[in-house]
């Protein structure tokens, strides 16, 4: 079964909405999805049982970097102004190890615009 990590923004409840979408089309299919907002771990959910700042963090990371190993394919939402940060992070580093990356935008706001010409050309569109 292939294994896909699904990179993106997720602060917003559209931005969550959009990317549980494109997991469940994906699983529908037959992938496994990794999807941070649902299967890894939450900041406000540390912190809450005692989990300081750190700690919180360093799970958070750790967790999405072992998974990250783990998948055969990152897709990386592009989607919004600019490129989620941390997104950018993951997309750098599964390219690091060799996995097969593909940019997704829906967005056509930064087609209008050089905005996007500085997105590393190791991503596939």
């Amino acid at each position: 079964m292939i294994r896909v990590y699904i990179a993106g923004p997720l602060f917003s409840e559209a931005e969550r909405q959009y990317n549980k979408y494109l997991s469940d089309f994906l699983e529908n299919f037959g992938v496994e999805t990794f999807l941070p907002q649902r299967d890894g771990h939450k900041f406000s959910d540390l912190l809450a049982n005692g989990t300081t700042k750190s700690v919180a963090m360093n799970k958070i990371f750790t967790r999405d970097i072992n998974e990250l190993k783990k998948a055969d394919v990152v897709i990386f939402v592009m989607d919004g102004k600019v490129p989620d940060e941390w997104a950018c992070v993951e997309i750098g580093y599964a390219y690091a190890l060799g996995k097969e990356c593909i940019g997704l935008k829906t967005d056509p706001r930064t087609l209008m615009s050089d905005a996007d010409k500085l997105i590393p050309l190791a991503i596939k569109n």
